[in-house]
């Protein structure tokens, strides 16, 4: 996998694709792993990439122009938690993410907010992974507050 660390294609290899999916990458920038899951699920894919640093987010579009141009990833500068789905999106099959601070127990208050947004960006049974397992670990969203749930 060219430009993959040996680290980041052992997650994209263990995440669950199959072709057609909506995945969601938190946290994405440089856009690495995004590109490898976007070939991967093909040409009914779409991967979106959502990052807080509006560095990230210009770096992953420069790195990822072919793909964005394509119609198959796109990218929003965004906190996960405060992330919510646009007008009309559909929401995601799948959702990942890697050294997110929120995620991985750094910011557990960040965590609290996040997880039910990532739920609510998500269709029912949709699932989120995350570093810390071998090499990932599922998170249980039912275990996340309805508060922000489809709203």
């Amino acid at each position: 996998m060219p430009g993959l660390s040996p680290r980041l294609a052992a997650v994209v290899d263990a995440l669950p694709l199959r072709a057609g999916m909506r995945v969601l990458e938190i946290g994405g920038a440089p856009g690495a792993a995004a590109q490898e899951v976007v070939r991967r699920i093909g040409p009914g894919g779409h991967v979106l990439v959502v990052d807080r640093s509006a560095k990230g987010i210009a770096l992953t579009s420069r790195n990822a122009a072919q793909e964005i141009d394509d119609g198959r990833l796109s990218v929003r500068q965004v906190a996960v938690e405060e992330l919510v789905l646009l007008p009309g999106e559909a929401p995601y099959d799948l959702a990942f993410a890697v050294r997110v601070g929120a995620l991985d127990g750094r910011d557990p208050a960040a965590g609290e907010r996040a997880l039910p947004r990532i739920a609510a960006a998500l269709v029912p049974g949709g699932r989120l992974l995350v570093d810390g397992g071998d090499p990932l670990r599922d998170v249980d969203l039912r275990l996340a507050p309805l508060v922000a749930r489809r709203s």
